[in-house]
């Protein structure tokens, strides 16, 4: 008597676990934080190059001659915008700021991805940019400083970094929900890079950092965002394993 066999019962849905039970570590080490680690070993071999190995080369000459340009051509009415612009990416402002959105995300799409990425894209440009400022030391430019100097060095631009994370990474969530809005999808991610581009002209033309703090922490943020992106935003779903994304 041939006898068959029962098909197999697919694995069931963990749906029962919570966010971080589901959480492939090894993965999340491979995907998020191996690549911040060398995003955070780049930035601080960058500063401390900066300070102590091109101190007198034409790169730092240049460096200083911009930010007096860019002094000798303020205008009280600059002043006043600029000083606006800055604040956009005031450490209370940015950490209100994802706090709420994070938990509308939540809301809103009843899942954690987008809040978590949010979250650690602001987290991770901050941590990175701190360990930096604090090991590069690096003096702010020679030129009359229209805010309060922070107790943070120049290196890199910490207000450019978390003004990216922020504003270019709630855009990203924002455009991943809008299939059907392709100009619209652009229009956010073109507002998204903007903000924060101003964000490093205003705090060049405040005096506050070198162009090339600016630079960097404009690209420190993207990188992040990058990062977070690939690893928690457009995470696929591990179907093989019986796991689903969050």
């Amino acid at each position: 008597m041939v006898t068959t066999r029962p098909a197999e019962t697919p694995v069931a849905v963990r749906g029962h676990q919570r966010p971080w039970q589901r959480v492939d570590y090894k993965e999340v080490g491979r995907r998020v934080l191996l690549p911040l680690l060398a995003l955070l070993i780049a930035t601080l071999g960058t500063g401390l190059l900066l300070v102590n190995v091109l101190g007198d080369t034409w790169l730092i000459e240049r460096d200083e001659a911009v930010s007096r340009e860019v002094a000798g051509e303020r205008s009280p009415f600059w002043n006043g915008v600029t000083d606006v612009v800055s604040s956009f990416s005031d450490t209370p402002v940015i950490v209100v700021a994802t706090a709420i959105f994070a938990i509308g995300f939540r809301i809103a799409y009843k899942r954690w991805r987008e809040s978590v990425f949010l979250i650690f894209a602001v987290w991770s440009q901050s941590l990175i940019f701190l360990a930096s400022t604090v090991v590069s030391q690096r003096p702010r430019p020679e030129v009359a400083h229209l805010d309060p100097a922070p107790p943070t060095s120049s290196w890199p631009s910490g207000h450019t970094s978390a003004g990216v994370a922020f504003y270019f990474g709630l855009a990203t969530v924002l455009t991943l929900h809008m299939h059907r809005h392709a100009i619209l999808r652009w229009l956010l991610l073109a507002i998204g890079l903007a903000v924060p581009l101003a964000i490093a002209g205003a705090r060049l033309y405040r005096g506050m950092h070198h162009l090339t703090d600016v630079s960097w922490g404009f690209m420190l943020g993207a990188a992040c965002v990058a990062i977070l992106a690939g690893g928690a935003l457009y995470r696929p779903a591990l179907k093989a394993s019986g796991r689903v994304s969050t």
